[in-house]
């Protein structure tokens, strides 16, 4: 059976990036976002796997890959880095699906760089702005004060934000592994730095486009998502002016581990 491993090191223009690739068919490029890695999507990847060549990685920054002190991860760097990932893949127009920041990221791959892609899903996706939360905004004012916690008090804070992204339970391995990556030496200070590298403007460079994606589009929205309202959801499908829009009960900001079966269902369907 298909399954999520990362097999492969790929050089970037922002580091080392940790990637991985399964199953057999057409390509099928998954784009993670915050504060998640690849990970995230390890309950659908069979699924898909079985239909699709799945190709996945961890952005520059997250889970697997290189984390440094000096190291932009913004979206406009990461933007960048999907790019360069579809060309090392050699995969010149991928079905594509994004969550969270993965949105904004694979927008601006899309709207900025000239990646085509076949068909395209956001699923629950950073992309309007305004995004961010009063706490997002004051880690981002205070990075030095939190790089400082001791190691107990940044576990439990990583995952008590972690937890708040969702509308329900998620598997407690699924939970430990969203945040072990940024419980290592390199890896609590560099969940602090996305905090700091937050900008609107790089939503904001793509959002007179949406107009302007060159596929066939849908929309996923988990209903119960405490992060980004299904209020944005429905906006930012407006702002497309095509494809559909398709609400996911009962789920959360995590609809992937929240609901895999429900989430893979939709995929097949459109994909």
């Amino acid at each position: 059976m298909a399954g999520w491993s990362l097999t492969e090191t790929v050089k970037t223009s922002a580091g080392a990036v940790a990637a991985g690739a399964t199953g057999d068919g057409p390509p099928l490029v998954l784009a993670h976002g915050w504060p998640w890695s690849s990970y995230s999507w390890h309950r659908v990847i069979p699924a898909l796997g079985e239909r699709f060549r799945v190709h996945f990685y961890d952005m520059p920054g997250y889970g697997r890959s290189e984390k440094r002190g000096d190291q932009r991860t913004s979206l406009d760097v990461q933007g960048a880095v999907f790019a360069e990932m579809l060309a090392h893949w050699k995969l010149e127009r991928p079905r594509v699906v994004a969550h969270d920041f993965g949105g904004a990221t694979t927008l601006r791959a899309h709207l900025l760089h000239g990646c085509e892609f076949e068909r395209y899903v956001l699923l629950n996706v950073v992309a309007m702005r305004p995004w961010g939360s009063d706490f997002f905004e004051h880690v981002g004012k205070h990075v030095e004060a939190f790089q400082g916690l001791p190691p107990h008090i940044h576990a439990a804070l990583v995952d008590a934000y972690i937890g708040g992204a969702l509308a329900g339970d998620i598997a407690a391995e699924d939970r430990e592994a969203l945040v072990a990556p940024w419980l290592t030496e390199d890896g609590a200070p560099s969940f602090y730095r996305q905090f700091a590298q937050a900008d609107e403007r790089y939503t904001a460079e793509v959002e007179p486009m949406f107009g302007d994606i060159r596929c066939d589009v849908r929309v996923l929205w988990g209903e119960d998502d405490p992060w980004i309202p299904i209020a944005r959801g429905r906006a930012l499908h407006e702002a497309i002016g095509k494809g559909d829009f398709r609400p996911l009960p009962g789920l959360g900001h995590l609809p992937q581990l929240e609901g895999p079966e429900l989430v893979a269902k939709e995929l097949l369907e459109f994909l």
